[in-house]
């Protein structure tokens, strides 16, 4: 078989008449319909097209909107007992994150069924969303503030307003506009946008900025900083939100290429030749290394070069990938394409969740369900069958 028919294969085993599983091992925690993943496996599953893959990420949104908190808040992972369903907002903290997935999810699905049905039964579930996200900014600033643990890197140190869910709630907005007009989500969307490119990145002549003082001390970086808050900048790279940036077309082109500049730069010098979480790594000794260490419920996995602390995820640069192609750089997507499917295929195709990327040693759970979709979703890609944007 070829990758792709492996990737598929692998969505097919996690696919359940629930949704997708984070993981076809069966370790329990991975066992769930987790928002993130869940959605992440059915964007791959509808450039694909597959019947069963399409109806799994169709059941994978029904059973979050089915146990949505009454406040809006979209689940983290809803686990079943037979038909007992356990519902979790979250670990340490509640996750900000799944929110904007799943109405990207609901407005994908849809842009590609063309199921307008579909889209008005889950639009009461996507405005409490969106209503929930408005109260999370707290001081109706425009930008959600975002506790620790409250998104994908649960056990990385950043907190405040993170650059990866503004960015997240940007592509949320910008999927419902595409079916419906609503003046005062449009406004939303503009609005964070223009918070975003005033804000994480220092620019001459640059005006409105939210925290003038913390700004003032910014450095010039060719990336978006991860994350601002009350205490000043948290200025590691994070390529998660810096994909997002570029498929979002956030900024201007010059700022999109000298982003592929600096990224390309970090993949070249590294051992798998992708991209890694976050960089660079927190060491012991370093300010961070006491929030690093604490910021996990029960064993420490971000050794550095490993998980989110400076860790190669196939999802993670799948995006990147995606990221390259929308920044008309089709041949390093293609380089990072083939460097996802060499770490899948490790140990008779295993799809681990994320390597080492120093060593190249393989971390976490096997068949881990978004490490086949960060292939699928580049690869489909690369054949300019795209997500709506």
């Amino acid at each position: 078989m070829t990758s792709y028919q492996h990737s598929i294969e692998l969505l097919k085993k996690v696919a359940t008449e629930r949704g997708f599983l984070a993981s076809a091992n069966d370790i329990a925690n991975y066992r769930r319909v987790w928002a993130r993943d869940g959605v992440i496996c059915g964007l791959a599953g509808l450039l694909d097209g597959d019947k069963t893959l399409v109806e799994a990420m169709k059941n994978t949104l029904l059973t979050l909107a089915s146990h949505q908190h009454e406040r809006g808040m979209i689940p983290s992972n809803v686990h079943f007992d037979g038909n007992v369903p356990s519902v979790s907002f979250g670990g340490l903290a509640g996750r900000v994150d799944t929110v904007a997935w799943f109405i990207i999810g609901v407005c994908q699905y849809v842009y590609k069924t063309k199921d307008q049905d579909f889209f008005e039964q889950l639009k009461p579930a996507m405005m409490k969303g969106f209503e929930i996200q408005q109260s999370w900014e707290y001081n109706d600033g425009d930008l959600m503030y975002v506790p620790r643990s409250g998104n994908w890197a649960d056990e990385y140190p950043t907190q405040g307003f993170i650059l990866y869910d503004q960015l997240l709630r940007i592509w949320a907005l910008r999927c419902y506009l595409h079916f419906e007009k609503e003046e005062t989500l449009e406004a939303k969307e503009k609005a964070i946008t223009a918070k975003v490119i005033a804000n994480y990145k220092k620019t001459e002549g640059s005006k409105n900025h939210y925290h003038p003082k913390a700004y003032s001390a910014l450095k010039m970086t060719s990336y978006w900083v991860a994350s601002l808050e009350p205490a000043g900048y948290q200025t590691q790279f994070d390529s998660f939100a810096n994909s997002l940036s570029l498929l979002l077309k956030i900024g201007t082109t010059t700022d999109q290429k000298e982003l592929v500049a600096y990224t390309e730069n970090i993949r070249s010098t590294l051992n798998l030749q992708l991209m890694p979480a976050f960089w660079p790594v927190i060491k012991e000794g370093d300010p961070d290394w006491q929030w690093l260490t604490n910021n996990c419920k029960y064993e420490f996995r971000n050794y550095p070069y490993e998980f989110h602390n400076g860790g190669t995820w196939q999802m993670v640069n799948g995006f990147y990938g995606i990221g390259l192609v929308y920044a008309d750089e089709i041949e390093k997507a293609k380089e990072v394409l083939a460097q996802i499917d060499t770490l899948n295929q490790k140990e008779n195709w295993s799809f681990y969740e994320n390597f080492n990327s120093k060593t190249g040693e393989s971390n976490g759970v096997p068949f881990c369900a978004w490490s086949a979709a960060g292939s699928i979703l580049l690869k489909q890609t690369l054949t300019a069958n795209k997500l709506l944007i």
